[in-house]
């Protein structure tokens, strides 16, 4: 188990080097359960953060996995950027050949082009490139965007919970089994919010709600046992590729079914410190006071679905979220 900050740095810079120079993926990193501990700390953020700018000191598979995940979530953008290139190209061309006229234009004389009619060309090209060349930039910061964003998906779905049976998961662990609703604020806010919820528990649980609770300022150590990297492996459990054999696929579903039957309606947080850091990231880019009362609701694909300042209105989330057996329910695993 991993608990001081040098020991942090020694696993990062050995993590580092296997992807520079040993051409190591960062989606291991991301779903070896061995590392599940390294996963918990900032230096792991830290690399993260380096591997998503990419370049050559830790390679750069994972900033192309990003702009796979990227292109599938906005598929036409690629596109639109070639077209953007491409037409700013022409019409750079084009005011290319048309400033040498423009000045002949207006020097005058005979032969000269039309004044007027040349001066509207290269106005027209000389605008075509900047609202071009706009988009194209724009396209890039959206696309930016959208690769923080998908990160920050990612280090959500790492961030560990402690189960009613005292078990320890990944929240990715649960994805296509719960919605998690987070709350995160002050203890008495977040308390008053859990004991709002239970009268509407069985309309919650009906929709996969599980709830988060996130007290500011609040310390625990977890307690599990770990060797090196690693963590229990009650923890390390997680469905395997399609590409797997049969047989450990349907140890998977068993193991997806016990585990089922282990959610309740409370989950407790581990790692609170490293649960915090995302919600005052996600506040920071969602343009809220770091620090204020919030809640985030999640997809049963573990994405954000909708969030807000202070504590849901139960009564409106039992009526948005639709039931687990609706086909809407399905439409988000």
């Amino acid at each position: 188990m991993l608990t001081g900050r040098g020991e942090g740095n020694k696993a990062a810079d050995c993590l580092r080097i296997a992807l520079k120079d040993y051409n190591l993926k960062f989606a291991t990193i991301l779903d070896d359960p061995d590392l599940a501990s390294f996963r918990a700390l900032p230096e792991f953020k830290e690399l993260q953060e380096e591997a998503r700018l990419g370049g050559e000191d830790i390679g750069d598979s994972f900033r192309r996995d990003l702009k796979l995940i990227s292109e599938v979530r906005a598929p036409f953008r690629g596109v639109r950027k070639f077209f953007y290139f491409a037409f700013a190209a022409a019409a750079g061309i084009s005011t290319f050949f048309t400033v040498p006229r423009l000045i002949q234009a207006f020097k005058g004389g005979d032969g000269a082009p039309d004044l007027l009619e040349t001066t509207g060309n290269a106005a027209i090209n000389i605008g075509g490139i900047v609202v071009l060349v706009s988009l194209f930039l724009w396209e890039n910061k959206k696309e930016e965007e959208q690769m923080v964003q998908i990160t920050r998906d990612e280090t959500l779905s790492r961030l560990p919970l402690r189960l009613s049976t005292n078990r320890v998961v990944e929240l990715v662990q649960l994805r296509d089994t719960v919605r998690p609703v987070i709350l995160a604020g002050k203890k008495e806010t977040v308390t008053a919010a859990m004991q709002k919820a239970d009268r509407f528990r069985t309309e919650l649980l009906r929709r996969g709600v599980l709830l988060v609770p996130v007290v500011w300022g609040e310390r625990k150590t977890p307690v599990i046992e770990k060797k090196g990297f690693g963590a229990s492996s009650k923890a390390a459990t997680s469905l395997p590729s399609i590409g797997e054999d049969f047989d450990t696929r349907a140890q998977s579903v068993v193991a997806q079914s016990k585990l089922k039957g282990e959610i309740r309606f409370k989950a407790e947080t581990v790692s609170p410190d490293e649960w915090e850091r995302w919600i005052r990231d996600q506040q920071i880019s969602e343009g809220v006071d770091p620090g204020d009362d919030v809640y985030i609701v999640l997809r049963l694909d573990g994405r954000v679905r909708r969030s807000g300042r202070g504590m849901p209105d139960w009564a409106e989330i039992s009526k948005e979220l639709p039931p687990m057996d609706d086909v809407l329910s399905k439409l988000e695993r």
